[in-house]
C-alpha cells in the first residue's frame, strides 16, 4: 500500500482552499497547504474586502453633501489617502492572521511558498526546493487581472496595485466595464479624482439586466464619472509624470494614472499541470466535473482557477463540497442557480436570478414588474437620483425568477430576496407579504406589472 506524506495537499490559501483544508482536517485528514503570496487569497488581500473598505471611503463625500439638506453644517472637511491605505492594511493584516490561525487550529501544516506539481501525487515546494507527496491534491490558486497586448500596457496598473498607491490620482482613466471597473470608477470619483471610464462595447456591465446597466450609467454620469462607450485604447505613452492615452478613434486623453479592469484569467501557468496530466481549457482554466474533480482522479480544483463562477462565496461552497465528497463520504454538488451578487458602485446594484433577456429566452412568456422612484432620503438632500427595482416572473408558474435593484443597500436587499426565490416564492407570495413602511424594500411587495408576453 502506497504511503504519502499527506492525505490532502492544497495549493492556494484563498477562501476556497482554506475552507477545504480546514473541513478536511476536521474529518481526520492529514492536511498541508501552500501559499506563495499571502494567506486569504484575492478576496481578503486585494479583492472584495479592501475594495469594500474603499467603497465606504468613497461614499462619505456623497453623505456629507446630502447632510446639508438635513441641517448639518460641515466645514473644513478633507480627505487623507495615506490614512485610508494604512488603516486598510491593518485590517488586512488582522484578517490574514485569522486565516493562519484557522489553519493552525485545524492542525493543517502551512507552507508560505510556491508549490508546483511534479506528478499526480508529488508536489515541489519551490523556495525550499523540497518535495512532498499527497494522496489527494486540491488546486485553489485563483486568478489574476488581465491586460491586453497593446503598446504601453505595462504602464497601466490593475486592481492589485490600486490598493497600494502612494498618492490619490487627480485624473484617472479606467479601462473596462465589468463590476471591478465600475466599482473603482465610483471609488476614485467619490474620493475626488476626475474619472474617465472607457469601454469598447455599447453599455457597461455586460451580462447584467439592461435596466440596471442603463440606470447605473446614467447615475454615475450625474455624479461626475465620464463614461465613454465605443471607446478602445490603442496606445499608452508616458508624458512627464503623467500619461497620454490614445484611442482607436485618434482622440488623446491625459491622465495621471491608467487602470485596466478588463477581466481576470486563471492562475495555472507554471503549476506543472501538464506533468500531472491535468486537462486545461481554452482560457487556461482547469477543467473539472460536477464534483470539482479534474481529469486526474486524485486531483481537484475549486474557485476562480476553474473559471466557473468567480465569486468568493462560490469558492467557499466548492471547497466545502469537496471536503464533504472526498473526506466525509458525502458526495456533494454545488448548486449554481439563484446566486445573489452585488456591484458596489455608486449607486450599487443587487441582483439574483435571470435578467429580462435570459428569462425571455428560457421561459418565453414572462411578466415584468418595475418601480423607479426617488428615495425618501433625497427629498431633503435634493440629490437627483432614482432607485430602480425590478421583478421578473414566469407567467406559467407565477414564480419570481429574477430580481434586480439599483440604489442604496441594493446588495443587502438582494440577499434576503435570494432566500425567498430559492424557496420558490411566487409574485403572489410577494404581494401577500406586509410592506415595511417607510422603506425602499417595500416596493418589492407593492409593484405593479409594466410588461408581459413573449
Amino acid at each position: 500500500m502506497t504511503s504519502y506524506d499527506y492525505d490532502l495537499f492544497v495549493i492556494g490559501a484563498g477562501s476556497g482552499g482554506v475552507r477545504a483544508a480546514r473541513m478536511s482536517a476536521t474529518y481526520g485528514a492529514r492536511v498541508a497547504i501552500a501559499e506563495e503570496y499571502r494567506f486569504g487569497g484575492t478576496c481578503v488581500i486585494r479583492g472584495c474586502v479592501p475594495k469594500k473598505l474603499f467603497v465606504y471611503a468613497g461614499r462619505f463625500a456623497g453623505e456629507f453633501e446630502d447632510a446639508a439638506g438635513f441641517g448639518w453644517q460641515l466645514e473644513g472637511l478633507k480627505f487623507d489617502w495615506p490614512t485610508l491605505v494604512a488603516n486598510k492594511d491593518k485590517e488586512i493584516d488582522r484578517l490574514e492572521g485569522l486565516y493562519k490561525k484557522t489553519l493552525k487550529n485545524a492542525d493543517a501544516v502551512s507552507f508560505h511558498e510556491r508549490a508546483e506539481l511534479v506528478d499526480a501525487h508529488t508536489i515541489r515546494l519551490v523556495s525550499s526546493d523540497k518535495t512532498v507527496t499527497a494522496k489527494t491534491i486540491l488546486i485553489a490558486t485563483g486568478g489574476h487581472p488581465f491586460k491586453p497586448d497593446i503598446p504601453g500596457a505595462e504602464l497601466a496598473i490593475t486592481s492589485n496595485e490600486a490598493f497600494h498607491l502612494e498618492t490619490l490620482p487627480r485624473r484617472i482613466v479606467i479601462v473596462g466595464a465589468g463590476y471591478i471597473a465600475v466599482e473603482f470608477a465610483s471609488i476614485f470619483n467619490g474620493l475626488g479624482s476626475q474619472v474617465t471610464q472607457l469601454y469598447r462595447g455599447e453599455q457597461i456591465l455586460r451580462g447584467f439586466d439592461d435596466d440596471m446597466r442603463e440606470g447605473l450609467a446614467e447615475e454615475m454620469g450625474k455624479r461626475g464619472v465620464d463614461i465613454r462607450l465605443g471607446a478602445q485604447v490603442s496606445e499608452i505613452t508616458p508624458d512627464g509624470q503623467a500619461y497620454s492615452v490614445k484611442l482607436s478613434s485618434g482622440e488623446m486623453l491625459d491622465a495621471d494614472l491608467v487602470m485596466y479592469a478588463t477581466g481576470r484569467a486563471p492562475n495555472t501557468s507554471g503549476l506543472g499541470l501538464e506533468a500531472a496530466s491535468v486537462e486545461v481549457g481554452k482560457r487556461g482554466e482547469i477543467v473539472v466535473d460536477e464534483f470539482s474533480k479534474t481529469s486526474r482522479d486524485n486531483i481537484y480544483a475549486v474557485g476562480d482557477v476553474t473559471n466557473r463562477v468567480a465569486l468568493t462565496p462560490v469558492a467557499i461552497r466548492e471547497g466545502a463540497a469537496f471536503a464533504e465528497t472526498v473526506f466525509n463520504d458525502t458526495p456533494t454538488k454545488v448548486d449554481y442557480d439563484c446566486i445573489p451578487t452585488a456591484v458596489f458602485s455608486e449607486p450599487e446594484i443587487g441582483t439574483v436570478g435571470l435578467t429580462e433577456t435570459q428569462a425571455r429566452e428560457k421561459f418565453g412568456d414572462i411578466h415584468i414588474y418595475k418601480s423607479a422612484f426617488r428615495p425618501m432620503k433625497y427629498t431633503l438632500s435634493g440629490r437627483d437620483e432614482r432607485m430602480i427595482m425590478k421583478l421578473i416572473v414566469d407567467a406559467a408558474s407565477g414564480r419570481v425568477i429574477g430580481c434586480h435593484i439599483l440604489g442604496s443597500d441594493a446588495g443587502e436587499i438582494a440577499q434576503s430576496v435570494a432566500i425567498a426565490m430559492r424557496m420558490g416564492a411566487t409574485k403572489e407570495d410577494f404581494d401577500a407579504t406586509m410592506a415595511l413602511h417607510p422603506s425602499a424594500g417595500e416596493e418589492l411587495v407593492t409593484m405593479k406589472e409594466v410588461w408581459q408576453g413573449e
